[in-house]
């Protein structure tokens, strides 16, 4: 499944090409949790999120879909998106990636359709006329992007982040920004630290504000207290006031994932994370897709507090 061992997806057939989007994300998933090697399921893993750290702006499922037909992408956009945005030009024979776009258009305040479908549907609104509709998301389709290596012209700006593999203000500004994530956080000194050989908790409210309260224990690596700030972050979003004492360990995939994205976006050195995925093994697909999709957003969450 991984992507040295199989040849990259493609969507070529326009019939099928809507089933088949959707098959090979249901498929990913599937395959992932029936992998017998925790090694091997991890490494395939952590591809996935590597992906989703260079388009943590993307949906789970997008960034799957880049994952299966390009794992290498760095920077996609559309074919006139780099003719006008970039001065860029996909060359002759590049085979596009696809995936989902959504479709906004006016859609009926009950139902939630289009006109058209609203029209063969069985709803009976009639309050007021599909002109005066409000414009919202109504569905998606397949559209196709480029990357970056398959156009040439005019260089790029530099895409690299400001951190470029250094903490820089990281710690600080996740601290500045906790606020906003409905966080409260306290660094504790060494010697201060209550909580044994745990690099970080968050299992209390603060007294202040009754925010779920995130306490890391001081050190000198820098980059190491940044991802542990981002583990306890993900969990307060994530996970605070889930009282299952069988998610526990699935809690630690999803916030280490988290702590992985943010990581490897903001440049920090993010390869020894471990994600022991047998944890997820109980999981149907549609449970694994939400792991993923919780993983997706709560990752951009931090990141668009970070100023990404």
């Amino acid at each position: 499944m991984g992507t040295t061992n199989q040849p990259a997806a493609s969507f070529d057939d326009a019939d099928s090409r809507y089933d088949e989007m959707h098959s090979q994300l249901e498929a990913w998933v599937e395959e992932l949790i029936d992998l017998v090697d925790e090694a091997a399921a991890s490494e395939e893993f952590r591809e996935w999120l590597d992906v989703q750290s260079r388009f943590h702006d993307y949906s789970h499922r997008n960034s799957l879909l880049i994952k299966l037909q390009c794992p290498e992408a760095t920077k996609v956009a559309g074919y006139r998106t780099w003719q006008a945005e970039f001065d860029r030009h996909v060359r002759e024979g590049e085979q596009a990636i696809w995936i989902w776009a959504p479709i906004i258009a006016k859609q009926c305040p009950d139902c939630g359709n289009s006109p058209s479908y609203h029209e063969s549907s069985d709803c009976e609104y009639d309050e007021t006329p599909p002109e005066e509709w409000s414009k919202g998301l109504v569905g998606f389709k397949p559209t196709t992007v480029f990357d970056v290596s398959q156009t040439e012209g005019e260089p790029l700006p530099d895409l690299d982040t400001e951190a470029a593999g250094e903490v820089g203000d990281l710690v600080s500004s996740l601290c500045d920004g906790a606020d906003e994530l409905g966080v409260d956080v306290r660094i504790v000194p060494a010697d201060e630290w209550e909580h044994g050989a745990a690099k970080g908790v968050c299992t209390d409210r603060s007294p202040h504000s009754l925010q779920p309260l995130v306490e890391v224990q001081d050190r000198e690596n820098q980059a190491d207290l940044a991802v542990t700030l981002l583990h306890e972050f993900a969990h307060a979003l994530l996970h605070f006031d889930v009282d299952d004492g069988t998610e526990r360990a699935k809690r630690e995939v999803e916030a280490e994932a988290v702590a992985y994205i943010v990581g490897r976006y903001c440049g920090l050195d993010t390869s020894g994370s471990a994600f022991y995925l047998a944890a997820w093994n109980s999981d149907d697909t549609e449970v694994i897709q939400e792991r993923l999709e919780r993983i997706s957003r709560t990752a951009e969450e931090i990141i668009g507090v970070l100023g990404g």
